[in-house]
């Protein structure tokens, strides 16, 4: 093989073997995380998540906001719950965009508003959660044809930060 072929597979290697090894230490922590928390060490879970949901990983945004709304190693507190879940959701978390229609549903972290939960549920719904179908449809029960469509327009628009 020639040195200039050598040198044009290198970077490519070198760029591979780069980003395996930065996103395994985030792996690692997130899992941490989910084990600390499987035990009910939710303290760990929080000290391995924080982290990783500072620096925009939607995944340990939405554990947060869940420790945050059940109370677990955290004060209970909707309000933040809802922050962490907007920060995943707006990257496309199906969990975190369920868990705001709830939100949304019971006036939970923010003010009652269902044709916001609508438009959470059938975003949810969109990104595969097998639950927000079922939730938007029994929702739609208490909804006007005006507030069905608006939710629905507003899912149409809708688009997560970064794409």
């Amino acid at each position: 093989m020639s040195d200039d072929r050598s040198m044009a597979l290198r970077f490519p290697i070198a760029l591979v073997l780069s980003v395996l090894c930065l996103a395994a230490p985030a792996w690692a922590d997130y899992q941490a995380g989910m084990d600390a928390y499987n035990g009910g060490d939710y303290a760990t879970a929080l000290r391995e998540w924080r982290p990783l949901a500072e620096q925009g990983d939607p995944g340990a945004q939405f554990r947060l906001g869940s420790l945050y709304e059940n109370g677990e190693g955290v004060p209970r507190d909707f309000a933040k719950a809802r922050q962490w879940y907007e920060k995943a959701a707006a990257q496309g978390e199906a969990m975190a965009q369920f868990y705001i229609g709830i939100q949304s549903a019971y006036g939970e972290g923010g003010p009652l508003d269902l044709v916001q939960a609508h438009m959470w549920y059938s975003l949810a719904a969109g990104n595969g959660n097998a639950h927000a179908p079922g939730y938007r449809d029994d929702l739609a029960r208490q909804m006007t044809p005006g507030q069905i469509a608006e939710a629905q327009q507003l899912a149409r628009q809708w688009r997560p930060r970064g794409r």
